[in-house]
């Protein structure tokens, strides 16, 4: 089994920021929280704040704009991904197995049109509730490794593919660890 993080790996961007960017386009009201989540963001990513810290701050943003606006995501997620699909780098297709797994920080929700679309079966992402706006589990840095193991008991994964030094959590569990850069594919591992 091969194992892939999806955004800047398999894909040549960050597809949740995208989309966000995307989405503002049909709310303009959106812009109001981004200012909030870029400073949150950034305590995460500097690792100031854990996962769940993260989860306790932004989630009120989250259910707070979810409850007020009932979104239809759908259709604007086919939307996004009719324009982005091609943005799915070229050495994925060409390793492509039957039993890959996709496991991404990006929301169920977004990443299944997008597995779908170029044949993967196993997602593992952030579970978040569209109807109500509830991050129920975040799928990033060490509770990837939970997920997996809940969604693979006694797994093993061949290949571990990222561009980020945040899925070392995942790096135990694999024979060989790949790291993506661009289109630059170093075996770290």
């Amino acid at each position: 089994m091969n194992v892939f993080d999806f955004d800047e790996t398999i894909y040549d961007g960050e597809s949740s920021v995208q989309f966000m960017l995307y989405y503002i386009r049909t709310d303009p009201s959106v812009v109001r929280y981004v200012p909030d989540l870029i400073k949150v963001m950034g305590r995460y990513y500097r690792g100031e704040m854990h996962a769940e810290d993260f989860l306790r701050v932004y989630a009120p943003m989250l259910r707070d704009y979810f409850t007020r606006k009932k979104p239809d995501l759908a259709p604007l997620v086919t939307e996004f991904w009719n324009k982005r699909e091609h943005k799915i780098k070229p050495f994925y297709r060409r390793i492509q197995r039957s039993d890959d797994v996709v496991i991404t920080a990006s929301p169920t929700f977004m990443m299944e049109e997008i597995c779908r679309r170029i044949g993967v079966r196993h997602l593992i992402a952030t579970d978040f509730d569209t109807g109500t706006g509830e991050v129920r589990s975040a799928c990033y840095r060490e509770n990837k490794v939970h997920l997996f193991r809940a969604a693979f008991p006694g797994a093993e994964i061949d290949d571990f593919y990222t561009d980020s030094f945040n899925d070392e959590f995942l790096f135990p569990l694999a024979k060989r660890v790949f790291l993506v850069k661009k289109h630059e594919i170093e075996q770290i591992r």
